[in-house]
């Protein structure tokens, strides 16, 4: 994949995230930002950051959650980014019901 193919399968992917995550912002008690191609999820209680970042060198999306690192590459079958059959997605609800200690669902 060239990079002017994977700027836009993650802006998509950034864009749909953000979307999905203001829609539950209030539902989990946490705030969403958007700068410069970054996504950050942070809480109050407990207090933590999330981050969520295109990688173009590696052609992946990388996710820091729950001191944890995870690096999710683009998957043409799912039309998605995955890491171990996970997509970005599944990997952000598990970080955040973790975090929270309740399921979720965005």
């Amino acid at each position: 994949m060239d990079e002017h193919e994977f700027r836009k399968h993650a802006e998509e992917a950034l864009a749909q995230l953000r979307r999905e995550l203001i829609l539950a912002s209030d539902d989990y008690d946490f705030s969403i930002d958007m700068a410069d191609g970054v996504l950050t999820i942070e809480f109050e209680r407990p207090a933590a950051k999330f981050v969520v970042s295109p990688h173009a060198p590696a052609r992946q999306i990388w996710v820091s959650a729950n001191s944890r690192s995870h690096k999710l590459d683009w998957d043409y079958v799912e039309n998605a980014f995955t890491l171990r059959g996970q997509t970005l997605k599944e990997i952000i609800e598990d970080a955040l019901a973790k975090h929270l200690g309740e399921e979720v669902t965005l």
